[in-house]
Order: C-alpha cells, then structure tokens, then sequence
C-alpha cells in the first residue's frame, strides 16, 4: 500500500472514528499539501471535456426542458450556466450537471462504473459563484477540489466495483455516491474546515437517493439527468453545513448509514482500507468515451465497428452478441431494446446500438439522434441481433463478442479490446472541438479550450 495521510500527518484521526472524520481528514491534508501536477493536468482535461458536452447539449430538448423546470423552481441567480446565461446556485448546478450528462457523452471511471464529471463540476462552479473570490484563488479552489471530489467518487465506487447483479448493481451509483462527492466539491470551494465538511457530508446522505429504473426501464428519458440530483443535493448540503447545521457523523458506516441501507452491509475491513489507501490516485483512471452512448454499450460498437469493416456491404445475416450479467441488463426486455421507443432507450440498448455500429459506423452528435428510432435499416439489423449471455461477469468494460454470418462467408468472430476505446490528449480535443461545431461555436473552440488549459476555467465558462 502507499502512504496514507490519515497516519502519516499530525492529529490523524483515532482508530475507530466515523468514516466521515476519516475521509474529511484524509482530503483537507490532500489539500493541504498540494493536489500534484499530474492530477491537475488530468482535471484540466476532464473539465475540457465537460464543458464541451455542456455546450453542445444545451440546444436539445432535454436541456430546454430541465432549464425551464429549474428557473419555475429557484429564479434567477448569478451562477454560470455552461453555453450562457445565469441561474440561481441550485438551478444552476442541476442544469449544468443534467447538460453535462444528457448526451451521454461524459467521463466515466470503468471499475466503478461511474460518471465524476457530472456531479463534482457544476457543484463546485455553483459554490465557487457564491464566494467573491479573486479570478485566480476562484480557478485553484476549483480545480482543487474537482480532483479531491472525482478522487472520493472513484474511491466510493470501487468500494464496491459494481457488476449486473449483487450489491451496487441495482444504484445509479453516480447518483448515489454524487450526493456525498458533490458536497466535498462545493464545501471545499467554500473553504470548510474538517467539521463542517463531515456535516456536510452528513447532510448529502439525507438526501441520498438513486434507483436504477430509469435505465432499466424503457420509455423513459429521465435517465438522461439523473446526476444533476446528486449535483444539486451536494451544493445544498454544503451551503447547510456552513450555515451552521451539522450532519450525523455516521452517514456513511452508522446503524443506518450509506453503507448498511444502501448496499446490506457494512464495508469490509479490505474495503475500508482501500477507501482510505491514499497512495494512488484513482480520478487519473477516469477515461473518456469517445462515442455519445452508454458505456457498457461502447465494448459492442468498437467490435461492430470492426465487423462492419469485414462486411464491407455485403448482406449480414445474422449476428449473436455474447453478453455477461452486466450486459445483458441492457438487453431486455429483447422486443423493446430492438425498437427503442426513446433516444435515451436507444443510447441504452446493446442490441440497437450494435446494429447502429454495423449499418451506420460510428456514432457521433450528428448521427445519433431522434431520426435513428425510426431508420428501418437499423431496426431490420436489430432484429437480427441475437443475445446469449455466455460470458462471466466482470467489473468495467464487458468481455463484448460478436458472432456474424455473412452471405457467401464463414461466420467471423471479433472480440473486444479495451485499447479500442483509448482516447488522449489530442482525441479529446478533438471532441472538444466537435462539440462545440455541433453547437455552432466552431470558431470559439480553440480560444475556450486554451483558457481551460492554463486553468483559467471560468473564463472559458462565462
């Protein structure tokens, strides 16, 4: 294990303290003694991402309707909405949050299979936008506690390292790990000191919440927006908690804390040491997706895609998709993952989104949309699409296979690799700069993109 801050500093906390104490603790010395230059670079880049996305999401239906709902709710306010314009603190973290993820284009850490940027950003922008503070101590604060926020929501999610069934499997584990992440981002941009931070965190589990059915279901297009609750709720806990109130110190391991209510259980003694094991930094595994659909959807599109390169228009008979536990949870019901009903649906759906991969390549903002649940093309494929789930399960990325029968061919195989989804530095900004195209600010990009690079973020924000 590496070193470890909760015993490596002065005044760590005693054996036996709360989980709370321990991790408030743990991420007020991170702080104290310098979030490193690898870390703040990754972070620069993560930003980049989520702006973009925001951005280029902020012309969609969605986006109009979540924006009026949080305007009715709270007025208007001085906090930055991402592609313009301004809000009260809460709205203002809910639209950014639901912008940033409704495209289904935002960053993900794999093995916790969840989304940090959503949740740790338009928290920490809303608070930031409240303080008054200098250009310069407003964009260190920010990137600060962006790093320590992603870093905890990694930490939380690998905890548990969720697959299709078992504890974590039936959470929308951003959301329910975002309430407490959230209020870390926003109280560290507040400057909270080690009790007002464990306060906060004990007021974001009381309103912690997150059910899977909105990806489970179908019909639905409310999965598009779910971290903006976690976002929302984590700003509200840690305005509450420097306004005086404080929060149960148990919220996370207590007789009905966050562990034993939400997952059956306390956290083992591994898992507690891996939680507070601060000698990596896990936000630095946090990936890109390079296409603007689930994740879990994203191993079949890369195999698709080289199985399109083999058809190379010629009749594809048939294709059987090898799933594990994981996946095979965005393969039913079978009829309904076939012929999506919602774009949300479709973005959702193994079996639609390979036959999307086979028909029309890679899936982009422009090719991606609304038109799609009703291109016969792609729909005759996706009946052709057959499910065996014949794989293990696994945390992160499923094992994806496809199977497929070609006229006048053998059936070929192709299995997944992950470098097949590696995005860097220069695939990044290029997303960057497709966002923005899809979001008629072309000519803006290149200036935006160098602001958030220097760390002059809010600058690219206003």
């Amino acid at each position: 294990m590496g070193t470890n801050p909760l015993t490596d500093h002065p005044g760590a906390a005693k054996a036996g303290a709360p989980l709370s104490v321990e991790l408030a603790r743990a991420l007020q010395h991170l702080r104290a003694k310098g979030i490193p230059e690898e870390v703040k670079r990754s972070v620069r880049l993560h930003i980049a991402d989520a702006i973009g996305i925001g951005i280029a999401a902020r012309s969609s239906e969605l986006a109009g309707c979540v924006t009026s709902a949080q305007h009715a709710l709270s007025g208007p306010g001085p906090c930055s909405l991402l592609g313009g314009g301004a809000a009260a603190p809460a709205s203002a973290a809910f639209i950014n949050a639901s912008l940033i993820h409704i495209l289904d284009y935002d960053d993900i850490h794999d093995q916790g299979r969840l989304h940090p940027g959503p949740v740790a950003l338009p928290a920490a922008m809303a608070a930031l936008e409240t303080t008054g503070m200098t250009a310069a101590a407003a964009d260190k604060a920010l990137i600060e506690a962006v790093a320590l926020s992603t870093e905890l929501m990694c930490r939380l999610g690998l905890a548990w390292s969720p697959k299709g069934q078992g504890a974590g499997a039936d959470w929308f584990l951003t959301q329910l790990f975002g309430y407490v992440a959230a209020a870390v981002a926003a109280a560290g941009v507040l400057g909270l000191d080690e009790d007002r931070v464990v306060s906060a965190i004990g007021l974001a589990y009381m309103q912690a919440a997150g059910g899977k059915q909105a990806g489970f279901g179908t019909g639905a297009t409310a999965r598009a927006i779910y971290p903006a609750f976690a976002a929302q709720g984590g700003l509200q806990a840690a305005l509450l908690a420097q306004a005086g109130l404080t929060g149960p110190e148990g919220a996370l391991d207590g007789d009905a804390g966050l562990f034993p209510v939400y997952f059956g259980g306390h956290l083992g003694q591994a898992q507690r040491a891996a939680l507070l094991d601060f000698g990596h930094w896990h936000c630095l595994d946090v990936d890109f997706k390079p296409w603007p659909c689930c994740r879990l959807s994203h191993p079949y599109v890369a195999v698709a895609l080289a199985a399109r390169e083999r058809l190379r228009g010629s009749e594809c008979r048939r294709v059987i998709a090898e799933v594990n536990a994981s996946a095979a949870r965005l393969c039913r019901p079978l009829d309904q993952r076939r012929r999506p009903a919602t774009l949300q649906d479709a973005k959702y759906s193994i079996p639609f989104m390979t036959a999307f991969a086979l028909v029309r390549g890679a899936p982009t903002l422009d090719n991606l949309n609304e038109s799609v649940l009703h291109d016969q093309a792609i729909l005759d494929m996706a009946q052709r699409i057959e499910v065996e789930e014949a794989l293990a399960d696994n945390a992160g990325h499923p094992a994806a296979v496809l199977h497929v029968e070609q006229a006048g061919e053998p059936p070929s195989r192709h299995a997944f690799e992950a470098a097949d989804l590696h995005m860097d530095q220069a695939a990044v900004k290029s997303k960057f700069v497709q966002c923005l195209r899809y979001a008629d600010r072309a000519g803006d990009a290149e200036t935006i993109w160098l602001a958030i690079m220097e760390g002059r973020i809010m600058d690219a924000v206003r």
